[in-house]
C-alpha cells in the first residue's frame, strides 16, 4: 500500500510539476501588475524586469527566457513572432520606467514570489520542493494586499493563477503522499463494510 500511494504520488507530482514549468516558461497569464515595463502579466516579467533594470542578468539570458513565451503569445493572439533580437524592445525592457524604492517595498510580496515562482518551476524538474507553492501564495497576498486595503484597479487576478495555486501544491511529492495515504484508509474501510453487510445478506 505505500509503494502504490509513493507511485501515485511520483505521478501526480511529475504532472503538476511539469504543468507548473508550462506555465511559467510559456507565460501564461496570471495576473496584471505595474511595473518597471508598464505592465506584468507573469512572474518571469515581473523577476526579469527587476534583475535586469539592476544588472544583475545580462539582455541574451532575458531573451532565452522570454522566447518561448513570446511565440506563445505570438500564436495565440495571431501576431508576427517578434525576432530575437528585437525582443527586449517588444517587452518594453529598453524603455523601463524608474521605479521609487517605496514602491518596491510596497509590493515586496509581489516581487519575492515571483522570483520563488520563477526558481521553483525550474527546480521542480528536477526534484520536489515548495518554492512554487510560496511564491503563488507571495504573489496572491501581495495582489490581494493591493486591492484590499490600496483600492488599486491597476491589479487583477486571473483565473489561471487558480490553476498556477493547484499545480504548485500537487507538485510537493511528500504532500501528496500524506494526502493520498489518509485517503485511502477510509476507502478501504469502506470496501471492508460493504464486504460485511454482503456477507450478512448472504448468510441470512
Amino acid at each position: 500500500m505505500a509503494s502504490a500511494s509513493k507511485k501515485w504520488a511520483r505521478d501526480v507530482y511529475f504532472v503538476a510539476s511539469r504543468l507548473y514549468f508550462l506555465l511559467i516558461l510559456f507565460q501564461v497569464p496570471l495576473f496584471r501588475f505595474p511595473c518597471r515595463i508598464g505592465k506584468c502579466t507573469t512572474p518571469i516579467e515581473v523577476s526579469l524586469s527587476l534583475l535586469y533594470a539592476n544588472g544583475v542578468i545580462p539582455g541574451g539570458m532575458v531573451k532565452a527566457m522570454l522566447y518561448p513565451g513570446a511565440i506563445t503569445k505570438a500564436i495565440y493572439k495571431n501576431n508576427v513572432v517578434p525576432s530575437y533580437g528585437k525582443l527586449l524592445e517588444a517587452y518594453k525592457f529598453t524603455n523601463m520606467k524608474e521605479s521609487p524604492a517605496t514602491h518596491d517595498l510596497q509590493n515586496l510580496e509581489v516581487i519575492v514570489g515571483s522570483y520563488l515562482s520563477v526558481a521553483g518551476a525550474l527546480l521542480g524538474l528536477l526534484k520536489s520542493g515548495r518554492f512554487s507553492l510560496i511564491g503563488i501564495l507571495l504573489i496572491t497576498w501581495g495582489l490581494d494586499k493591493q486591492v484590499l486595503f490600496r483600492n488599486s484597479t491597476s491589479v487583477v487576478i486571473y483565473p489561471t493563477m487558480l490553476i498556477a495555486l493547484l499545480s504548485a501544491f500537487f507538485s510537493i511529492r511528500a504532500d501528496v503522499t500524506k494526502l493520498i495515504r489518509f485517503s485511502k484508509p477510509k476507502a478501504s474501510y469502506r470496501n471492508i463494510e460493504k464486504q460485511n453487510i454482503t456477507r450478512v445478506k448472504y448468510a441470512s
